[in-house]
């Protein structure tokens, strides 16, 4: 559960049951995937499928700003790719903003968008002067950028902040897309993708219950289920980050977030009858941190939250690559991904380049964002991606009993099968397979949100081994 799902209203849902053909096939039901339907909702035979719920994936865990303030990122593009791609991806963050806007407006979708001043600051003397460059980019390229910092008690050096950005609840706004495609486009919630092969030219989706045969393929989920073609793992890297909600009194509206690590962010929340602050710390490398608890009190402490306001505590991972830009495009003919962190402008961004492609239409953002692309920071990272990989899988075997498990969690070895094993407040214990069927990395029991989490590629089960999210396509759940 999120702050987003947390009212969310039941509906019913259609399963597939049965195989189907079709033209397109959209493969995930979140920011991107629902915004890609949209835009393709007037092309004929197109299908949605979700693993789950739609946007109960990764968007289910957003803090869904819509913004282009976005820490220091068009710095940090500049050096490690050129200046002009700094332009250009400020201009798709931009165009992406103006795209949603349109897109609330015109189908007049209810979903608590309110315009707010969004603040970025410096948490350290040394992070000031990284701070002032990133600004001055903003200024030279035409943004309105103020200078105060925010009001918040997180340590601050110097803050700066734009006043032309948004939030929203995403659940809401995907739920009211929804019903706007509903009848030009085929959704399907429930209905697992397990494997997709090539031939003749068209792709063959096998699912649980059902195969889907189609001329096309969009993987609009949050982490690819195989690693060719494009090898994503050994092309970017894993980033975690934790929340956590708190009743407050008053909706400050703004966001904030910290110009670098430590990662400190929070904004507000008025569902109408409560208001909430969304506090998220400590994003880091999947590969090096695993002790979910410690994490949780960072983020508590460093914005002095008290324990009788916290209502909900969960976390998220986001796909970081090299060049600090996303990949957006064609994998291989007629197979497009999108992928990268800031998923609320780079999802619909996505939505709009892989719509535009699947259509022949040009979009002046294909080449910069090409999934393919190879350049000197891919090249430089390769060996520190490799090593990440390596380590997580490596140590996930290695030591499996962690420091900071409770006497709850422990591991054993059954009739020649490496078993979980976490008991309840109520003695009742909870076994499954300790192994991720993506690539078999050993789990970590998160003890705060109750999951198996894989420390190679962020796949998630619950407490009993059904999975929540992939790239695991598998269950793990203990069969006696």
């Amino acid at each position: 559960m999120s702050i987003w799902t947390m009212n969310e209203e039941m509906r019913s849902i259609k399963r597939l049951d049965k195989d189907i053909e079709v033209d397109t096939l959209i493969i995930g039901g979140g920011i991107t995937g629902m915004t890609t339907a949209y835009f393709l909702k007037d092309r004929e035979n197109v299908c949605l499928v979700d693993a789950g719920l739609i946007g109960h994936g990764v968007t289910m865990n957003s803090t869904a700003k819509i913004n282009y303030f976005q820490q220091c990122v068009y710095t940090d593009i500049a050096d490690s790719s050129n200046y002009d791609n700094a332009v250009k991806y400020l201009e798709s963050q931009k165009e992406a903003i103006s795209l949603l806007m349109g897109i609330i407006k015109e189908e007049n979708i209810d979903c608590d968008l309110e315009r707010v001043n969004s603040y970025v600051f410096a948490n350290s003397k040394e992070e000031v002067s990284f701070l002032d460059d990133e600004v001055k980019f903003l200024r030279d390229n035409h943004c309105h950028v103020i200078e105060k910092e925010p009001p918040i008690n997180c340590e601050c050096y110097k803050g700066y902040y734009v006043e032309d950005t948004y939030i929203f609840n995403p659940i809401k706004y995907l739920n009211g897309l929804k019903s706007v495609i509903d009848k030009s486009v085929s959704i399907y919630e429930n209905s697992r993708i397990l494997e997709i092969e090539k031939s003749d030219g068209r792709y063959m989706c096998y699912g649980e219950r059902f195969n889907i045969l189609c001329n096309k393929v969009i993987l609009a989920c949050h982490y690819p289920f195989f690693l060719l073609p494009l090898f994503i793992p050994m092309k970017s890297s894993l980033e975690k980050s934790y929340m956590i909600v708190s009743n407050v009194n008053k909706d400050r509206k703004f966001t904030c977030i910290s110009s670098d690590d430590p990662v400190y962010s929070c904004r507000f929340y008025d569902d109408g009858e409560n208001i909430y602050q969304i506090s998220l710390g400590k994003s880091h490398n999947l590969s090096f941190s695993l002790d979910n608890e410690y994490y949780f009190d960072r983020v508590k402490n460093i914005f002095n939250l008290k324990d009788e306001d916290i209502i909900l505590k969960y976390s998220n991972s986001d796909i970081m690559t090299p060049d600090y830009m996303p990949y957006i495009g064609k994998i291989e003919d007629n197979m497009y991904i999108g992928y990268n962190t800031w998923g609320m402008t780079n999802g619909v961004l996505a939505a709009r380049m892989i719509s535009d492609l699947v259509q022949d239409i040009d979009n002046k953002y294909r080449e910069i964002f090409d999934p393919k692309r190879i350049n000197f920071q891919t090249v430089m990272k390769f060996p520190l991606y490799v090593f990440n990989n390596m380590k997580s899988f490596v140590g996930s075997k290695i030591n499996k009993n962690k420091d900071f498990y409770s006497d709850n969690v422990r591991f054993v070895n059954r009739d020649g099968e490496a078993l979980g094993i976490y008991t309840d407040d109520e003695g009742i214990e909870h076994i499954v397979y300790n192994k991720c069927p993506h690539i078999g990395c050993s789990l970590i029991f998160n003890e705060v949100e109750k999951t198996w989490d894989c420390p190679c590629h962020s796949s998630r089960f619950d407490i009993d081994g059904k999975r929540i999210k992939g790239p695991s396509v598998g269950d793990i759940t203990y069969k006696k």
